[in-house]
């Protein structure tokens, strides 16, 4: 029981490192500057070390000492966690355009006609080689850490079930194995609770002091601290290693020997039909999930004009619960009924075709991006005439950005593009809170005034709506999970069960949990109309079609579905 209870523990720490990650990922695209195709590369790429190794670990499991390679496998993780963290210590601290002077720098965004051709500074100041080959550094860190993830995981929960299977009794073995799996639900949910937690802080926290942050954790310029969650993560991880090195080793029973007849039984399992069709499904449904996890907090962040702290608070404390209360009611009316495999795949069917039915409108939920000038509104030819005219003497630096809110609804990228020549200060805590004597924002002839921070998208009226019809689809998808699960067991020859639960799960990986983020991610780039630009590369995305993020992100979901279906 004390070995159940250590390794609930451990999966739990070893899922907030890897699932923290997926929580935090809007604010690491922001930070480095990394397009979705990238993020969503790191985000799969533990995959990678984890599907290199998976089958032989699984191959070799009796002839070892279980709970050292646990404990060693863990030490490995945590050291990924402590390493996903370090690309915030090897960087200086995170730049921004700005409206006020500050300690930092004195070049502002306003719009100031008298000095021509000195503005350039403000947009290649961080472009120096310094800065482009810290930026690979950041990368080369974090996908390394990712690969040790997926290595240091292998042995954890192939080899404690075995262990914890070999050494129960058969009554309690069921329970002990119920719980972990749990456990390994509940943890991405705690990731995203947790990741809600520190996005709440500002990313330099430790290197500058409260009164000379300006900004906001509502504005788009925000980074929060997204490496507090790794080291929390990482401490984790490292206590619930050390009880592993003080379990017996315990000699299992002897395995057979599976070495020889490996091709015979992978051709006999790929051939049956059951077993190949509900692996199919069950690749479907992965995808779905792989992209949902990944990309739905910037998706909600984008589409509802969230912060990231927030959207990470409905994942975990709505989506994920949704869909274990879905796993936990298709267990449980597989128990009560008794159900033969055939009405078990009738179960699924029905679980499937319901959530499509549910899922369909979510399509239509959502707003169009926020007009914002020169990107993605221009009113007329007369007003295209006046807007270029408007801040032509401004000069301003093409990459600023610091998105104000004109009094006529419009966004600007920038108080200079507005042609905004007064900043109202808040004396109390250094905030901004207009600015004023705008050129390009005429009301009634006057010069307008503009807001600090994006207008929003005007959609927090379907926000509910969205949220009780994802989790609702997230349930009745999630209740095919058991069933499926049964299919498989069920209609396989006994000896083969464990090799053909192995070639399940690596199938699983290599066709949907690893490309899976990257398809997400290439997709949700496509739907870009403004790139951030770092020393002459697309870097992370500003402004994106939100009509089109939203058709082809949850347009990619359905697509699975109906694939699961």
């Amino acid at each position: 029981q004390f070995f159940v209870f250590c390794h609930g523990l451990l999966q739990l720490s070893q899922l907030l490192v890897s699932g923290y990650l997926k929580s935090s990922i809007s604010t690491i695209e922001r930070r480095y500057g990394l397009s979705s195709q990238t993020s969503g590369l790191l985000a799969s790429f533990n995959e990678v070390g984890n599907t290199l190794l998976i089958v032989f670990i699984s191959y070799f499991g009796s002839r070892v000492h279980r709970p050292r390679f646990i404990g060693c496998g863990a030490i490995l993780v945590s050291l990924a966690g402590f390493l996903m963290s370090l690309p915030h210590f090897i960087t200086g601290p995170y730049e921004y355009d700005q409206s006020v002077a500050s300690m930092f720098s004195n070049t502002t965004d306003l719009c100031q006609p008298s000095i021509p051709g000195s503005r350039a500074n403000l947009s290649d100041a961080g472009c120096t080689p310094h800065a482009a080959r810290e930026n690979h550094e950041v990368l080369l860190v974090m996908f390394i850490a990712q690969a040790l993830l997926g290595i240091g995981g292998v042995p954890i929960q192939p080899f404690g079930i075995s262990y914890i299977d070999d050494f129960a009794s058969e009554r309690n073995s069921p329970l002990y194995l119920g719980i972990l799996f749990s456990v390994t639900v509940i943890g991405p949910g705690v990731a995203f609770m947790l990741g809600s937690a520190m996005l709440r802080f500002y990313v330099d926290i430790d290197k500058v002091t409260g009164d000379e942050v300006q900004l906001t954790n509502k504005d788009p310029r925000w980074v929060g601290a997204w490496w507090l969650g790794f080291l929390v993560a990482a401490s984790l991880v490292a206590l619930s290693a050390v009880p592993y090195f003080f379990f017996p080793r315990e000699m299992p029973k002897e395995g057979k020997g599976a070495g020889r007849d490996f091709p015979v039984v992978l051709l006999r399992n790929l051939r049956h039909p059951v077993y190949l069709l509900v692996v199919l499904a069950q690749v479907n449904l992965s995808a779905m999930v792989a992209g949902l996890a990944t990309f739905m907090g910037k998706f909600l962040e984008r589409q509802f004009s969230l912060t990231a702290s927030l959207a990470n608070m409905i994942i975990g404390a709505v989506n994920i619960p949704g869909a274990m209360v879905g796993i936990v009611v298709g267990g449980a009316i597989l128990k009560r009924f008794q159900m033969s495999l055939r009405q078990c795949s009738a179960m699924c069917v029905l679980g499937m075709f319901l959530c499509l039915l549910v899922a369909f409108p979510l399509l239509f939920l959502g707003c169009p991006t926020q007009k914002v000038a020169g990107v993605t509104y221009r009113e007329s030819s007369e007003f295209e005439h006046y807007a270029s005219e408007c801040n032509l003497q401004c000069s301003c630096p093409e990459k600023a950005y610091n998105p104000i809110c004109g009094s006529n609804a419009i966004e600007y990228i920038s108080p200079c593009s507005a042609g905004c020549r007064v900043v109202n200060i808040n004396t109390d805590n250094n905030s901004v809170l207009n600015y004023t004597n705008c050129s390009c924002i005429s009301e009634n002839g006057l010069a307008g005034f503009a807001k600090p921070g994006t207008c929003g998208t005007g959609c927090s009226h379907l926000f509910l709506p969205f949220v009780v019809l994802s989790c609702l689809a997230g349930i009745l998808a999630s209740t095919s999970h058991t069933p499926s699960f049964m299919l498989i067991l069920r209609s396989i020859q006994p000896e083969d069960k464990s090799f053909a639960v192995g070639i399940q799960f690596m199938l699983l990986r290599v066709l949907a949990w690893m490309p899976g983020p990257v398809l997400y991610g290439s997709a949700i780039d496509t739907t870009c109309i403004l790139w951030e630009k770092k020393c002459d590369r697309k870097a992370a995305c500003r402004y994106y079609d939100n009509n089109l993020f939203r058709q082809r992100y949850l347009g990619l979901q359905f697509f699975f579905e109906v694939g699961a279906f």
